[in-house]
């Protein structure tokens, strides 16, 4: 069957998005294939559509049990055969799956990479028939990237033990990871590439700096209430605090970090899939296997490890395509704690250094002057970029000419022998006269009190975005003393300038909400709609968005289908999705449901629809022939549908369908309504 067709009829879409079909076709066809594509682009759907076309059954490999299970109970929604072989499995539902292995009905089986290590995972791959392997978060395999996976090393292996094509698929993957993979997945050998780009136009990029963290973040969430949202947070104790503080200003809050017990974990996971409008407050451990689509907002309250790591947490927003915004949060302290991280880590100088590289993007990112998506994804290799909906597109921001003063802190820190902090220093250009400053002779340094035209707060700023420049950094031998970096040398020559914000800490204020998701008139049908999908979630013990994502939801409530041709027609509405909540979502438009015949059902949405009623209109005129005193005759809905699907041109055409008795009474008349619909 073709590939649109299926789109159509199994996952209820008209339409590829942007990228997907010259990626489903080179899958399709056997091609070994590395696809990078935004989160919420669609990448899942690139190995699940050729899973169906092609015969065999395809392995994918997969980070994450929430996300294989999540994915498998999107696919068995949508009537297709599919099933996981995870270590979270009951054995009734491993039995299941190796029925329909056996069966030969299994088109997609999900694995962990883990299952890779056991000796007896190739003989089994062999004995059931693999034919494609699909790799989801490839950029696992990397040891450059932000989420290296040991166990991905093996996947190449694999692939040349059952010499089967290869379909590898990333959001996040610079040059160099790209490189990784290719060399490690595919031998070296360069596959079909694609690289549909990185930007996520629907996402609101927005950086603060850190002032007053908790009632900054209180503030983005409550002019977000009742959206679902998460909170990132660089430590357990942190992400415990946050949520509390979120509860007593009556937000529906929870915590997540690795240190809680597996059940509970399991419980705030399975809560955030299926509730609207909860908050998680959580370390980096969660979110990479959530496949939420309606996430509304991402903050960070502290600074992120890396671009990537920031890249990757934003785009749990607003996978559905609807706007979405984030917000990161930095200051000073973050920026100590991520270079101490790097350079007491064991890894070697090489990849420290490459480190340190991907830092200084995302501070670079944190203190741009100018467009912030420009910045982030030129970061990925990108150049034609157009924005507006970031926060130096909304206000852009106030900057001066901070040559001068970034040389008085240099001054300050050489003349002290690198051997202080941001503290001690600003106590230097400020002229305060303390103990310490005493007692070290610093008072008597000609830096002493030359920057009085800045305030403590505004030399933190000041000092902040230097090191956000890297031009100082926190040198761990020296407990986080300042040190000067080489590239800070020119401007204390003379030989270059630099500008700094100026408006880097002035008060934040509350941003506006993301706008409404419907119009005010169409609001309480979203509602009533959103209601009905929770009762049938929690029926099915399934998240709400398995039924129906928010998009779908949205155009129900603009477009109010009145029928089921009309309901199918909604996008994210399959036949199998049809079959099982049309009547029920239809009753709550309309107040009544309607009932088709399973085979009229079918043709719901299509043109073949309207050519089944047609016939059996006609039918219904003739049933007692062209006078009315024949005996009744007529075709079953089997055969109605048959024949409006067909379309058959000619006389022998439709009476082969037919047969010769039916085909004497009704072929001419049919014959006529086909022709007029071509």
């Amino acid at each position: 069957m073709a590939a649109a067709t299926l789109l159509r009829d199994i996952f209820g879409f008209d339409a590829f998005r942007p990228g997907q079909e010259e990626i489903v076709t080179a899958v399709s066809q056997g091609q070994n294939v590395l696809a990078i594509m935004p989160t919420g682009g669609g990448k899942s759907l690139c190995f699940q559509l050729p899973a169906l076309i092609r015969d065999g059954v395809t392995v994918v490999i997969s980070p994450l049990i929430a996300l294989m299970r999540d994915q498998v109970r999107a696919l068995r929604e949508a009537g297709v055969e599919a099933g996981a072989l995870t270590s979270g499995n009951t054995e009734e539902e491993t039995a299941a799956v190796w029925d329909a292995l056996d069966a030969g009905r299994l088109k997609l089986l999900y694995i962990a990479p883990e299952r890779l290590a056991a000796g007896a995972a190739l003989g089994m791959l062999r004995r059931i028939g693999v034919s494609l392997i699909a790799v989801d978060e490839a950029h696992c395999v990397s040891q450059w990237g932000h989420d290296f996976r040991p166990d991905y090393l093996r996947i190449g292996e694999l692939r040349r033990a059952l010499d089967v094509p290869l379909a590898a698929f990333t959001a996040t993957a610079d040059a160099e990871t790209r490189e990784e993979i290719i060399r490690r997945l595919f031998d070296g050998e360069a596959p079909a590439t694609f690289l549909h780009g990185f930007d996520r136009p629907n996402i609101h990029l927005a950086f603060a700096a850190k002032d007053n963290p908790r009632r900054q973040i209180l503030e983005f969430a409550a002019a977000r209430k009742g959206q679902s949202g998460i909170v990132y947070c660089g430590t357990r104790a942190k992400t415990e605090t946050l949520a509390k503080a979120l509860k007593d200003e009556g937000h529906l809050a929870l915590h997540y970090h690795g240190g809680m017990e597996a059940e509970d974990r399991r419980i705030t996971e399975t809560r955030f899939q299926r509730e609207d409008g909860l908050i998680v407050v959580a370390t980096v451990a969660f979110g990479m296997g959530i496949d939420k689509p309606d996430i509304r907002w991402v903050a960070h309250a502290d600074l992120p490890k890396s671009i990537e790591a920031y890249y990757q947490e934003i785009g749990r927003a607003g996978r559905d395509g609807d706007a979405a915004e984030t917000l990161t949060l930095f200051g000073a302290d973050d920026i100590r704690l991520r270079r101490s991280q790097i350079d007491e880590g064991l890894a070697p100088p090489e990849m420290r250094a490459a480190d340190h590289a991907r830092l200084n993007s995302l501070l670079g990112l944190a203190e741009a002057l100018r467009c912030r998506r420009a910045t982030l994804l030129t970061y990925f290799g990108e150049s034609d970029v157009r924005c507006g909906n970031c926060d130096l597109c909304d206000a852009p921001a106030e900057v001066f000419d901070g040559t001068e003063a970034v040389r008085k802190a240099l001054s300050a820190i050489l003349r002290t022998g690198e051997w202080f902090g941001t503290g001690h220093l600003i106590d230097i250009l400020l002229g305060n006269e303390t103990d310490r400053m005493r007692e070290k002779g610093h008072d008597a340094l000609p830096t002493f009190g030359v920057g009085r035209e800045f305030d403590k707060r505004q030399w933190q700023a000041v000092f902040r975005q230097m090191m956000g420049h890297d031009l100082i950094r926190p040198d761990a031998e020296r407990h986080g003393a300042l040190r000067m970096t080489d590239d800070a040398l020119p401007i204390l020559k003379g030989e270059a300038s630099i500008e700094l914000r100026r408006d880097s800490l002035r008060k934040a204020s509350r941003q506006p909400a993301v706008k409404t998701m419907v119009s005010e008139e169409d609001a309480p049908l979203l509602s009533a709609l959103k209601a009905k999908r929770r009762a049938l979630a929690e029926a099915a013990r399934v998240p709400a968005y398995i039924i129906f994502n928010d998009r779908t939801l949205v155009e129900m409530a603009e477009r109010r289908p009145d029928t089921l041709d009309a309901m199918a027609r909604i996008g994210g509405v399959g036949a199998k999705k049809l079959e099982r909540y049309g009547n029920d979502f239809l009753a709550v438009i309309t107040g009544a449901t309607e009932e088709l015949h399973p085979s009229r059902r079918k043709l719901a949405g299509r043109e073949a629809g309207s050519l089944y009623d047609r016939l059996l209109e006609a039918q219904a005129t003739l049933a007692r022939g062209p006078e009315g005193i024949d005996k009744p005759l007529s075709c079953s809905a089997g055969l109605l549908a048959k024949v409006a699907s067909a379309r058959p041109t000619t006389s022998d055409a439709i009476g082969r369908l037919l047969g010769d008795k039916r085909a004497e009474r009704f072929s001419d008349a049919f014959l006529t309504i086909l022709r007029e619909a071509d």
